[in-house]
C-alpha cells in the first residue's frame, strides 16, 4: 500500500498533511459585534423566514411594552408602511441618550450596536420584563438595511440612523440613500414633558429569505394578547404596506381593561361550568448572580428574587384544553417550569380533594394530568426579574424555583375553591370535580375499546363486529370503508362492491345523537362502538389517525331525508369524537343518483341508461333529450333507496371509482362548524326552532320526499 493511498479522506478534504501542521491560528476566524449576528441569524432569530422577520418586530414592541410593565407607558403604535419598513411607537421614557462612561458612546448607540447591552441586568431600571438577553433591538440593527431611531428625552428630539449596523445619518428616505457615519445628534426642540421612542426599520433583504413577509394576522393576535396581558395598554396597528385581505389597508386598536379573566374568556369557546376563577400569589427564591462590584469586576452573589403568580381559569363543556402561558407578557408556547408547576397542582389538588369527598371510588385509581385538564381553559402568567429563558427566542421558561412557587399559589386557591363552602361556587366546583371523574373513566372505557381495535389476522377476526364485510387488502392508502344505512343495501352493496379494497359496515337506521349524549353513553351503544372498533383509531383525545384501518370512510345512505338525517347524526359522531379524520379530507358522502332513464335505440357510444341525481337535473336532460329527438321510455325509475337497486347499477354509479362521484366534508371552519352541530343537534331546543320557522320560507317543497 502508497503512503498516498493510506491517508484519511477527511485530511484529504480538509488539504491538510498528515500531522495537521497546515492548521494554524491564520484559520481561525473571529467575529466581533453585530459581525456574528449577520454571520448567524439563526442563533437569535430561530430562522431567515417569515418566522425570524416577525421575530425581529417582536423584539422591537417587546422594549416599548417593557416601558408600559413599568407603568411608564400607556400607548403603542405599530406602523407597517408602503415602502415596507415597519415603525414601532411608544410613549415611554425613551432610550438614555446620555454617554455610558465605560464604551464613550450614547446610551442609544450602546443599545443598538452592542450585544447584550441594556437595562435588564443591572436591575434598577426593570422589575420584570420581556426583554432579558440584552439583544433583542441590536440584532434588529445588525439585521436591517436601514434603522432609525428618535428619542424624544430631556427636550429635544434625539436622532441617529444606522446602515447594517454601522451608526450616521442618511440624506434623504429609505435603504438606498446616501449614508454618512456619525453619532447621536439633537435634531428639534420639544417639550420637557414629551417624552418617548420611535424605531424604523428596513429588513436586509441579503440576510432574509426573497419570500419571506410579515403576517397582518399574527400580528393583531400578538397585539391583541398583549393588551390583555398589559390592562390599560392601548396598541394600535396600523397597515398602510396593504398585508389585510385582497391587499385591503387599514388600522385596528387594541384596549382591554379586564386583563386576563378577560383573556381566558375570549379564548374559551365552549359553555362555561364554572365562572373564570382568579388565582394569585407569590414567592420568593434565592439565586447567585455575577453582579457588578464597586471596582467593576463582576462578582458571584446571592440575591433574593421576587416571582408573582397571576393565573386565569376556568372549566367548559368542550374536551380540549388551551392553555396559555406568559412570563412579564411574553408568550412561552412550549411551556417550561412555571406550567409544568401548574399542571402538577392541578392534577395533585384535584386528587386530594375528591379522595376527601369521596367522589373517587377506593379501587378506582388517580384520575392524571389529562383528565383534570379536560375541557379547561387558563391562562398562566408570571412575573420576575431575570429570569432564565432556554434561547434567545424565549420559547421555554427555565427558572426552576418557578415550578415550585406556582404549585404552591395553585395548590392553595384551588383547594380553597374545591373546598368552598359557599353555594354557588360548592355547586361549580362539584361540576369540575364529577367532569374530572368523567373524564377519567371514559379515558379507562377509551383504552379498553382501543385494545380491541387492533387489525387482526385472518385467525383473530372474531374480535371486529360480525356484521362487517372487511376488504382483503392491508394498505390503508388504498382501503375504504362504506358505512351503509339498513341490511338491505348491504347485500346488493356485498355484490356490487370490490372486495380486495372495499369494506361495507351496516348499520341499523338513525344512531345515537352523540352531541346530546355522553361519552360514555356514545361508547355503550351498539353502533357507535361498531363505527369506532372497525375504525381502529380510538375515539376523541385519545384518537389515533395513524392507526385508522382505512384510508376513505364513504357514508352511503339513501337519497331522502331519513338518509339525509342518518348522514347527519354520522357527520356529528366524526366531528365529535373522530375530528382529525374529518381535518385529513378522509370521510366522504357518497352520492347515489335518483332516476334513470332508459333510452330507445341508443346510438353507437351512446349509453343505454342515463342517471340523474336531481329533479332539476332530470328536467334538463330530458329537455336535452327531447331537442336532440333521443328518445327515452316513459317509465323513468325514481329510487327511493339504495336497496332497489341492483349490484350492477350500484356498483357503476355509486361504487365504482372510475364512475362514481363522492362528496368530500370539510372543515373549512372550525368555529363555524362547532356552532352548526350545537344548533342543528345540541340539547338546546329553542334556537333549533327558531331556525326551522325562519327557513321555512326558503324551502323547497319540490324536494319533500311526501
Amino acid at each position: 500500500m502508497t503512503a498516498e493511498t493510506s491517508v484519511p479522506s477527511t485530511a484529504l478534504l480538509a488539504g491538510a498533511d498528515r500531522d495537521g501542521s497546515n492548521y494554524t491560528a491564520r484559520h481561525l476566524l473571529v467575529l466581533e459585534g453585530l459581525e456574528a449576528v449577520r454571520k448567524r441569524p439563526g442563533m437569535y432569530i430561530g430562522s431567515t423566514d417569515s418566522r425570524g422577520l416577525m421575530h425581529c418586530l417582536w423584539e422591537i414592541i417587546d422594549n416599548s411594552v417593557d416601558e408600559a410593565l413599568g407603568g411608564y407607558c400607556d400607548h403603542i403604535e405599530v406602523i407597517l408602511h408602503d415602502d415596507g419598513s415597519v415603525e414601532v411607537r411608544d410613549n415611554g421614557r425613551g432610550i438614555p441618550v446620555d454617554v455610558e462612561p465605560k464604551t464613550g458612546l450614547s446610551g442609544v448607540e450602546v443599545v443598538m450596536t452592542k450585544l447584550h447591552a441594556g437595562g435588564k441586568f443591572g436591575g434598577g431600571s426593570y422589575a420584570a420584563s420581556g426583554g432579558l438577553h440584552g439583544v433583542g433591538a441590536s440584532v434588529v440593527n445588525a439585521l436591517s438595511a436601514r434603522l432609525d431611531v428618535e428619542v424624544d428625552r430631556s427636550g429635544h428630539t434625539h436622532a441617529i440612523s444606522f446602515r447594517r449596523g454601522v451608526p450616521g445619518a442618511f440624506a434623504a428616505t429609505g435603504p438606498d440613500a446616501k449614508f454618512e457615519a456619525g453619532g447621536l445628534r439633537k435634531a428639534k426642540k420639544i417639550p420637557r414633558t414629551r417624552t418617548g421612542t420611535r424605531v424604523r426599520y428596513w429588513a436586509d433583504r441579503q440576510i432574509f429569505l426573497k419570500d419571506a413577509k410579515l403576517s397582518l394576522e399574527h400580528l393583531h393576535q400578538r397585539a391583541r394578547q398583549t393588551a390583555f396581558l398589559v390592562p390599560g395598554l392601548t396598541i394600535v396597528v396600523r397597515d398602510e404596506y396593504g398585508l389585510g385581505e385582497g391587499g385591503s389597508k387599514g388600522e385596528e386598536s387594541f384596549r382591554f381593561d379586564g386583563g386576563i379573566s378577560e383573556f381566558c374568556e375570549y379564548l374559551a369557546t365552549d359553555k362555561p361550568v364554572c365562572d373564570v376563577l382568579r388565582f394569585s400569589g407569590q414567592g420568593s427564591f434565592k439565586e447567585t448572580v455575577p453582579v457588578l462590584d464597586d471596582h467593576g469586576q463582576m462578582t458571584p452573589t446571592e440575591v433574593t428574587r421576587e416571582l408573582g403568580v397571576d393565573v386565569a381559569l376556568r372549566w367548559g363543556t368542550g374536551y380540549d384544553t388551551t392553555l396559555k402561558s406568559f412570563v412579564n407578557i411574553i408568550a412561552t408556547p412550549k411551556g417550561g417550569t412555571h406550567v409544568a408547576g401548574f399542571e402538577q397542582a392541578v392534577a395533585k389538588t384535584m386528587n386530594e380533594v375528591l379522595r376527601t369527598k369521596k367522589l373517587l371510588r377506593v379501587a378506582e385509581d388517580d384520575i392524571v394530568k389529562d383528565d383534570a385538564l379536560e375541557g379547561l381553559t387558563a391562562v398562566v402568567t408570571v412575573r420576575l426579574a431575570e429570569p432564565q429563558f432556554e434561547g434567545q427566542t424565549k420559547e421555554v421558561l427555565g427558572t426552576s424555583a418557578a415550578r415550585r412557587i406556582v404549585n404552591t399559589v395553585i395548590s392553595r386557591e384551588l383547594k380553597a375553591f374545591l373546598t368552598s363552602t359557599k353555594r354557588d361556587a360548592a355547586a361549580q366546583a362539584r361540576v369540575v370535580m364529577e367532569k374530572a371523574v368523567a373524564a377519567a373513566r371514559t379515558r379507562i372505557a377509551a383504552r379498553q375499546h382501543k385494545d380491541a381495535q387492533r387489525r387482526k389476522t385472518a385467525l383473530e377476526s372474531s374480535s371486529l363486529p360480525a356484521k362487517l364485510a372487511d376488504c382483503r387488502s392491508d394498505d390503508v392508502e388504498r382501503s375504504e370503508l362504506f358505512i351503509v344505512e339498513g341490511d338491505s343495501a348491504l347485500g346488493t352493496a356485498k355484490l356490487a362492491r370490490n372486495s380486495e379494497f372495499q369494506a361495507l359496515l351496516p348499520i341499523r337506521g338513525k344512531i345515537l345523537n352523540v352531541q346530546k349524549s355522553s361519552v360514555t353513553d356514545m361508547l355503550k351503544n351498539a353502533e357507535c362502538g361498531a363505527i369506532i372498533q372497525v375504525i381502529g383509531a380510538g375515539s376523541g383525545r385519545t384518537f389515533d389517525i395513524d392507526a385508522a384501518r382505512y384510508g376513505k370512510i364513504i357514508m352511503m345512505t339513501d337519497a331522502d331525508v331519513d338518509g339525509s338525517h342518518i348522514r347527519t347524526l354520522l357527520l356529528t359522531l366524526f366531528h365529535r369524537y373522530m375530528r382529525p379524520m374529518v381535518e385529513a379530507g378522509r370521510v366522504f358522502a357518497a352520492v347515489p343518483p335518483l332516476h334513470r332513464v332508459e333510452l330507445i335505440q341508443p346510438k353507437k357510444g351512446q349509453d343505454k341508461y342515463v342517471y340523474t341525481y336531481s329533479d332539476r337535473e332530470l328536467r334538463d336532460k330530458l329537455l336535452e333529450f327531447q331537442s336532440k329527438g333521443v328518445r327515452y321510455k316513459d317509465s323513468i325509475q325514481r329510487y327511493k333507496g339504495l336497496g332497489e337497486m341492483d349490484a350492477d347499477q350500484l356498483a357503476e354509479t355509486t361504487m365504482d371509482p372510475r364512475h362514481r362521484t363522492l362528496r368530500r366534508i370539510n372543515l373549512s371552519d372550525l368555529d363555524s362548524a362547532e356552532q352548526v352541530f350545537d344548533l342543528l343537534m345540541g340539547n338546546d331546543v329553542a334556537p333549533r326552532k327558531e331556525f326551522i320557522s325562519n327557513s321555512a320560507a326558503t324551502l323547497d317543497r319540490s324536494r319533500i320526499d311526501a
